[in-house]
């Protein structure tokens, strides 16, 4: 994997996502970050998880690499040098008591593993990204699709509102939101993500 330098996460960025969580659908992206340290290549291995604390949820996700420092006015196709598909995990249970509390969401984000990513790939540009779904498939069976042109907030709009609230450079990474279709992770799940009919990445999963 090459140098990650931060990894920016969006939430309730597909609507149906958003619904099946009882969730509002935010006025502008929600974003939170998660550790270096959580980010893993999908190469075929077994994944470790926590499995000590409560239930486990997979959200699969497009994800882009930043090539470049942006500045304002600097197009999406210009700065994203590669993409992946990743699978946000989501310690459910814990990010419950967190938002009850007010509390920030890291232990239920950021935890070791909690980032898998595919090996990136080119970037054929927005437009040409918007012709293809990702989907996500456990043991066989087709769990989620998502396509770029479902998303609240395009691309573009999440690049600009992080650029310019939080800084974008070479080595950023951002998860871009993930479709509806979440669940629960058993031990022993396989899981495979696909552009099309490609497959990106594939891993099993173990809770210890």
């Amino acid at each position: 994997m090459n140098h990650i330098r931060n990894i920016y996460c969006v939430g309730r960025n597909y609507a149906l996502h958003a619904k099946e969580l009882n969730n509002a659908v935010p006025g502008s992206p929600m974003f939170f970050s998660k550790p270096t340290h959580a980010a893993v290549t999908a190469v075929g291995q077994t994944i470790t998880l926590p499995g000590d604390q409560g239930s486990v949820h997979y959200e699969a996700e497009w994800v882009i690499r930043i090539g470049k420092a942006y500045s304002s006015g600097m197009h999406a196709d210009d700065l994203i040098d590669g993409m992946a598909l990743g699978v946000d995990f989501t310690l459910r249970d814990v990010q419950t008591a967190l938002k009850k509390k007010g509390y920030p969401w890291l232990a239920a984000k950021g935890f070791l593993h909690s980032a898998v990513l595919t090996p990136f790939t080119d970037f054929p540009g927005l437009a040409e990204s918007a012709q293809t779904d990702f989907s996500l498939e456990i043991n066989g069976l087709n769990v989620q699709r998502g396509n770029i042109g479902q998303m609240i907030f395009d691309p573009q709009t999440l690049i600009d509102f992080c650029g310019t609230q939080y800084g974008l450079s070479e080595g950023d990474i951002l998860f871009t939101g993930t479709p509806a279709g979440v669940g629960k992770v058993k031990s022993g799940d396989a899981f495979c993500l696909r552009w099309g009919k490609d497959v990106f990445g594939t891993f099993k999963i173990a809770l210890t």
